[in-house]
């Protein structure tokens, strides 16, 4: 091997030793707490240093910062306290996609974690946006980046017209499938509505070539079903409340003056709740389909 080659793999496990050696020693001396609301720190934020720093090999680095990407969302989400926060985010997937523009996961699914409503994500469908388009500037033959804008949205920021609009560009492109036009034009014709959105997303399981995606089909199916379900009870009690002069304490009350045959559970099978105060119906706080999109974001 040429001496240039060896001395870039020198210096590259070098680097590498360096940052775990630094990670060691922060296990070993935890830091004390910032004066911010995040301990969460990031060395390096410009893409355009770390693909200098990678030495040519952007597709490894790009390995580490999409496996740390993945590291900060997943121990966020299952983090109790309320104060926690995606800062890096979206700083790990611009350095993971500006490492490797090709990174197809990087884009899909941190568009995704980006996108999802607090405190299952980010809560930041803005930054999803300039994740994909920055995607597209850089393959801007790729209809899935396309398709994927229009799914932000239309699902959550419910501009069903840029969503169609993104919808029809991505039928444009080559390789495109034959659904996306007429899903365009049911989007832009019917607007936003529950029996739209389950059009949409029928179409999408039954017909999509991307296991990820199809996939997100069915739990998006599943979050429509609990809010049809949730609709109906919340009738339910509001009829039991007409009738007897006040809230339902439980479900029992109204399986026994017969308004419900059972107690309710949501499609993934984790019992509905009820508030007994203000009649309010509920998923579970355990139930993987939350959080609902609210009223506001209704489809």
């Amino acid at each position: 091997m040429p001496r240039v080659g060896w001395l870039r793999i020198i210096a590259l496990a070098s680097l590498m030793a360096a940052v775990v050696g630094l990670q060691v020693v922060q296990a070993a001396h935890p830091p004390l707490p910032l004066p911010t609301d995040s301990g969460n720190m990031l060395y390096v934020r410009s893409p355009a240093f770390m693909k200098r720093a990678a030495l040519s090999y952007d597709a490894l680095v790009a390995d580490i910062y999409w496996i740390r990407t993945v590291q900060h969302y997943g121990s966020t989400k299952l983090a109790n306290d309320k104060k926690k926060q995606y800062d890096l985010l979206y700083p790990f997937l611009d350095l993971t996609t500006s490492l490797d523009p090709s990174f197809d996961i990087a884009y899909q699914f941190g568009a995704i974690f980006l996108a999802e409503p607090f405190p299952s994500g980010a809560g930041r469908p803005d930054q999803a946006i300039a994740l994909l388009q920055k995607g597209l500037r850089m393959r801007p033959a790729d209809w899935q980046l396309a398709q994927e804008l229009g799914f932000v949205y239309y699902w959550w920021l419910v501009d069903n017209q840029s969503a169609g609009e993104w919808f029809n560009r991505a039928a444009d492109m080559p390789g495109s499938p034959n659904w996306l036009r007429p899903l365009a034009a049911v989007t832009l014709a019917e607007g936003g509505n529950t029996a739209t959105s389950r059009k949409l997303w029928t179409q999408v399981a039954e017909t999509s070539e991307a296991d990820w995606l199809r996939r997100q089909a069915r739990f998006r199916l599943a979050q429509l079903d609990a809010m049809d379900e949730i609709d109906i009870l919340t009738r339910a009690v509001q009829t039991y409340r007409a009738r007897v002069g006040m809230l339902p304490h439980n479900w029992l009350e109204l399986v026994r003056v017969g308004l419900l045959r059972g107690i309710p559970v949501d499609p993934d099978r984790h019992m509905l709740e009820l508030n007994p105060e203000t009649g309010k119906v509920t998923l579970a706080p355990d139930s993987p389909l939350n959080p609902l999109p609210d009223s506001e974001h209704r489809l």
